[in-house]
């Protein structure tokens, strides 16, 4: 005969009832007694039947995952598998399966969601970008259902919990970081303006550059996908200009290396010509030469994060909005330095 509950319950001395909302992650039960519940749990072997409590509580123990480009091109960039790393820690605690829905367009995204909302298909939401005007944030909110945004709402931040960092600060200090190494031209090279991250990034550079006493041009204001090519692609721009920079500010570490490996190809040395420092802090920028100057996010800390948000709005759908920021840390490391007087980099 196999482990029951009530076997659970004699084990961990507490009764079968509470096993049982240890088992649906219930938030008035303490974390001690979770903890001693699912500590008897393992040792015993006890797996508890999801199927059949889905069944009656309603709930599809699935959490959604929403990107806002295909798992191609997503996944491609190193911030979604660390990000999901985070929320599916959490996941996995907590008996929670995750679904995955990407789109080759915003009309894809948009049906995707509406398939796992009409569908029951999950419980909840994350979603791992904020857009300007979106469609799906606005079909959330008018279904009411359950939803973490990774990132900061451009709308509605009162109503939307939301794990975010500071990135308006983030970008004034790693923009700082090029102006006191003595860099009077400096360029950014952004992702999609109609991203909320890219906009408060750009904001950030812009004040720091305002702040400095130095112009805000137009011409050294780049936007591509947060891809490699889109790195490459801003380097074409960038450096046919008459004045080409001598500092860089790129929103994604990924991107970073596109302009680094673009720039080597024409002749150009990174930080010797020009210094480039970025944000994102993947596992890539230690191990890319130079290494890179980089603002550290916590991207595994936002995901996991995000899934207890989610989790928690889940099992009560009066769980007030949330906005947690999590801290960010500059990570100096070569591929900035000091300009001369002459207008290239120097140790």
């Amino acid at each position: 005969m196999g482990i029951t509950i009530k076997d659970v319950a004699k084990a961990a001395n507490v009764a079968p009832s509470t096993v049982s909302r240890v088992i649906a992650d219930h938030p008035r039960i303490s974390l001690d007694t979770k903890k001693r519940v699912r500590k008897a749990m393992k040792e015993l072997g006890y797996h508890p039947n999801v199927n059949a409590r889905s069944l009656a509580n309603r709930s599809t123990q699935a959490l959604g995952i929403v990107m806002k480009s295909s798992a191609d091109k997503a996944l491609q960039n190193p911030f979604f598998p660390e990000v999901l790393r985070g929320i599916s820690a959490v996941a996995h605690e907590l008996d929670y399966s995750l679904y995955i829905s990407t789109g080759e367009t915003e009309e894809e995204v948009y049906e995707g969601v509406q398939r796992m909302v009409y569908g029951n298909r999950v419980d909840g939401i994350i979603l791992l970008y904020s857009r300007v005007d979106d469609n799906v944030i606005n079909f959330l909110l008018e279904k009411d259902f359950p939803f973490v945004l990774v990132g900061k709402p451009c709308e509605h931040i009162d109503r939307i919990t939301h794990v975010d960092n500071d990135n308006v600060n983030a970008s004034i200090d790693i923009t700082n970081e090029l102006i006191n190494q003595g860099h009077e031209r400096i360029a950014f090279i952004g992702g999609d303006t109609d991203l909320v991250v890219t906009q408060d990034r750009m904001r950030g550079y812009e004040m720091a550059l305002e702040k400095a006493g130095l112009p805000v041009r137009e011409d050294y204001q780049i936007h591509k996908e947060f891809l490699k090519s889109g790195g490459r692609e801003a380097v074409h721009q960038l450096f046919q200009l008459e004045e080409p920079p001598t500092g860089l500010v790129i929103v994604d570490d990924l991107m970073s290396i596109g302009v680094v490996t673009m720039l080597e190809e024409n002749g150009i040395s990174v930080p010797d010509d020009v210094s480039i420092v970025s944000f994102n802090n993947l596992y890539i920028s230690e191990i890319t030469r130079p290494s890179l100057t980089t603002v550290d996010i916590q991207i595994y800390n936002l995901g996991n994060q995000a899934a207890k948000c989610l989790i928690e709005k889940v099992n009560n759908q009066d769980e007030p909005a949330k906005r947690i920021i999590v801290p960010y840390e500059l990570v100096r490391r070569q591929s900035s330095q000091h300009v001369s007087l002459n207008g290239a980099s120097t140790s």
